[in-house]
């Protein structure tokens, strides 16, 4: 195993205690970074610990860069991490900071508050470390293409209820136009009901009954969607494994080969 494959295995993977140990390190940075964050954001406070938030903003910022760096030198393909949903991610995470010393003169301070806050993107590289995470979103992308029928649907019913709405009720209760009356349907429809336009008609107290009802039922479908995909995720092997000749991720622990391009996984030295 080459000195890369090894870099590779801890960064990447998780099945090994190398791979857990850093993981979990990259975590902790993570949370304390988003409580300087948050920390940082209090007016009092951000003037008592303004030199402990600086340093303290510059360690996690190079270590962040450190730990990109790493992730590109130990894949073969880096274009595909640099692409990838996390190392856009972790670019985020990474330059802020940078960023704000590219900024001299007059510039305006809301330009610099908006930069400091993109270090709140950092909490998304929590959800790559944590098993629970990767599952909910194979169960996410396996649900999609029901959830998209489903909003279609509830898209269709809200047009039809809000025109309905519009012939009940009418500009004088406050159902001034079509758009106005989907606005009305949909906020009911997922039971916010802010009350700002409300039916004042029999009928139209009658129509929204139904629809608060119905509205109930739509918020569980899906849920129970998500939520039947995430069982069936939960019940299949974790898959930690990570290629290092080709990239591919979904590997169960005890794979061998990579089923992608055929590259041994977990190489021991000779």
């Amino acid at each position: 195993m080459t000195w890369r494959e090894k870099l590779h295995e801890v960064i990447y993977e998780a099945d090994t205690r190398a791979g857990k140990l850093f993981d979990i390190i990259l975590i902790g940075v993570i949370v304390f970074s988003l409580i300087l964050v948050s920390l940082d954001s209090v007016p009092s406070i951000h003037r008592a610990y303004l030199d402990f938030f600086y340093i303290s903003e510059w360690i996690v910022t190079l270590l962040f860069t450190i730990e990109y760096i790493l992730r590109i030198i130990a894949t073969k393909k880096p274009l595909r991490y640099i692409f990838s949903f996390y190392g856009i991610v972790d670019l985020l995470s990474t330059l802020p900071l940078y960023l704000s010393l590219l900024i001299v003169g007059n510039s305006p301070l809301m330009t610099l508050r908006s930069l400091r806050l993109l270090r709140v993107f950092r909490i998304l590289k929590i959800t790559k470390y944590i098993g629970a995470g990767k599952r909910l979103m194979v169960a996410l992308r396996s649900s999609l293409p029901k959830i998209l029928v489903f909003l279609f649907s509830v898209i269709i019913i809200s047009f039809i209820v809000g025109t309905i709405m519009y012939l009940v009720e009418g500009p004088e209760h406050g159902f001034s136009s079509i758009p106005i009356s989907i606005y009305w349907t949909i906020v009911t429809l997922t039971t916010v009901g802010f009350g700002d336009i409300h039916p004042e008609t029999p009928l139209g107290q009658f129509i929204a009954s139904l629809l608060m009802i119905l509205g109930y039922g739509i918020i569980a479908v899906p849920t129970g969607i998500v939520g039947a995909e995430y069982a069936n995720s939960s019940n299949s092997k974790a898959n930690t494994q990570s290629c290092f000749n080709c990239g591919e991720t979904d590997h169960p622990d005890k794979a061998q080969v990579c089923h992608q391009c055929g590259y041994s996984l977990n190489r021991k030295d000779e």
